[in-house]
């Protein structure tokens, strides 16, 4: 039985970053596993197993998973990892052995910690982490969106739209559930039970969220579990689950393309059945979310009134979705990208 302050902070801290290519040959991918290790020495985790397909590799660490594409990096991690101090020989590495001087775009995000204050202190508060990377990346801008007396939700993106940079032109969209208060009934095969891996996705359900995902998973002991998922086309899925009852949460994120997610979130909401949750969707203007500001584009319609039937993600983003309400709804639209953010929470059943 864990002791009673046993606790694991399982909101994970999110960084993307999108390269400029200048010549061609220029890939991140050409970076050696030994020199990624030693990075996330710095940030105190490990890679414990890793995939990859024509389009990237993916790194199931030993708190939460790393994708790099040709010009693409992805780190995220759980727990009291120092996140941020991957942040400068990561930038060395891309621009010595990939000849990437230039940064496109860069999104840091999280959800606020449970327990912040036991976090290393350049992760203890939001504004110390804006201070790091305002160092190092120009044109920022930080945000906070939801309740600051419940559940929010932190964001620092490049926001400038007199740059000479244009950021993506390729089609690019993300979505992320945030779960917290999962039903126990359903974290216990979350735990530590003699069955393999690639069982538990099966009898969860994990493993017919994204037909075609190729699945590379691990299930920590006593409990705990990770889960990258590769698809074509450049699509990864990740899966992040902290079970116990005091503090469980589970993490989903995903940029395979859609027209809408609806479906896809209601089969998350069933595997993991949590007491509420944050979704975030950030689509850029070559996604099929995109919302042309005088024309309808894929059926989103005009956006003169935004509401949550013209936003991107409208069927997404519902005021119910399965037995759960929305509580806030925010949309923010930057330089290149849209955002939508909601809060949801378990409609609670009146006594009869």
């Amino acid at each position: 039985m864990a002791s009673s302050n046993h606790f694991f902070e399982g909101a994970e801290k999110l960084l993307e970053v999108w390269f400029l290519r200048t010549e061609d040959g220029q890939d991140l991918r050409n970076i050696p596993r030994e020199d990624w290790e030693e990075v996330l020495k710095t940030v105190r985790c490990q890679i414990i197993s890793t995939m990859k397909n024509e389009s990237q590799d993916a790194y199931l660490l030993s708190e939460s998973s790393m994708f790099v594409s040709d010009r693409r990096f992805i780190l995220k991690t759980c727990g009291t990892t120092l996140l941020h101090n991957a942040l400068q020989p990561m930038l060395e590495l891309a621009k010595k052995k990939c000849g990437f001087h230039t940064v496109e775009d860069i999104f840091y995000s999280r959800k606020n910690f449970m327990r912040p204050e036991l976090q290393h202190n350049m992760h203890r508060s939001f504004e110390e982490e804006v201070i790091i990377l305002e160092d190092l990346f120009e044109d920022g801008a930080a945000y906070c969106l939801g309740r600051m007396n419940g559940d929010c939700w932190y964001l620092y993106t490049t926001d400038n739209p007199d740059s000479s940079k244009p950021g993506q032109v390729e089609p690019d969209q993300t979505l992320e559930i945030l779960m917290m208060d999962l039903e126990p009934d359903a974290m216990k095969l979350f735990h530590k039970n003699g069955i393999d891996p690639a069982e538990i996705a099966k009898i969860s359900g994990i493993a017919d969220l994204e037909p075609g995902t190729i699945i590379d998973d691990f299930l920590f002991e006593p409990c705990g579990y990770s889960m990258n998922g590769l698809l074509p086309d450049g699509a990864y899925m990740n899966i992040h689950v902290t079970p116990e009852k005091e503090f469980s949460y589970a993490s989903f994120e995903t940029n395979v393309s859609k027209e809408s997610y609806a479906e896809l979130i209601k089969r998350v909401l069933n595997v993991f059945k949590p007491g509420r949750f944050v979704m975030t969707l950030f689509a850029n203007k070559a996604s099929p979310m995109y919302i042309d500001p005088q024309h309808k584009i894929g059926g989103w319609g005009e956006r003169t009134n935004m509401t949550s039937a013209t936003y991107p993600g409208d069927s997404a983003f519902q005021d119910q979705v399965l037995d759960y309400q929305r509580q806030d709804w925010q949309a923010s639209q930057f330089s290149n990208y849209y955002l939508t953010f909601c809060n949801y929470a378990k409609v609670k059943t009146k006594p009869s």
